[in-house]
Order: C-alpha cells, then structure tokens, then sequence
C-alpha cells in the first residue's frame, strides 16, 4: 500500500474556506485590447477594482514587439530607426583641421585656467 501526505483523498491542500475567491480565474476581472500598428490585438487583464489610471495606455506587443495602445483606430506609429551610417558618412561629419584645433586650443585653455587655480 503506497502512503502520500496526509492529505484526505480527494481534498486540495491548501484551500481554505476563504480567500481563493480573491484570487486566479475566480477574482473580477476586466478585459483591455490593445492594438499595434500592424493590427494585432492583444488583451490583457487587470483586476476589477483597479483605478483607471493604474492601467497602462501603452504596452509592448508580444506579437510584433512594437509599441500598442488603447485606440483601435489610432494605434502607437512604428518607431522610426536611423538608418545605417557607412564610413564615409561618419568621415563627412568629422570637423575640419582648423575647427579640430581651435577645439583643442579652448581645451588646453581651460586646462591651463583650471591648474592657474588648483595652485593659488
């Protein structure tokens, strides 16, 4: 004869009399979509007696990863990624040799200033 716990069989251990009302798919609950900009829904569900404001507008879609809301009808726009730079925009961008040393210059003078102080 195989002993277990010393549970009665066919009891649950661990529910009470009380309580498991308040909690899992027994509690109030309410429904709230929302929409990516690719249209896909995904609901969630957030206890009845939370206030209005504590429920998100936006959250990620796990469908899509992108950002969704609230509004069917005016989803959360795709955020918008900088494209890839190439070296040679990066070269284009870089300052020329006059703006490099005037920059160093104002960096050394600020140098100077600071250690003029630091000795008084």
């Amino acid at each position: 004869m195989a002993s277990g716990g010393s549970a009665i069989r066919g009891s649950r251990v661990g529910a009470g009399p009380m309580g498991e009302q308040d909690r899992g798919f027994h509690a109030d609950r309410i429904q709230v979509s929302y929409w990516d900009a690719l249209g896909n829904e995904t609901v969630r569900y957030f206890a009845a007696n939370l206030p209005d404001d504590e429920i998100p507008e936006t959250i990620d879609c796990p469908a899509s990863g992108l950002p969704a809301g609230r509004d069917k009808a005016n989803p959360p726009s795709v955020t918008k990624l900088e494209p890839y730079k190439t070296h040679l925009a990066y070269v284009k961008e870089r300052r020329t040799e006059k703006e490099a040393e005037q920059l160093l210059e104002d960096a050394l003078q600020q140098l100077r200033e600071r250690r003029g102080t630091a000795a008084s």
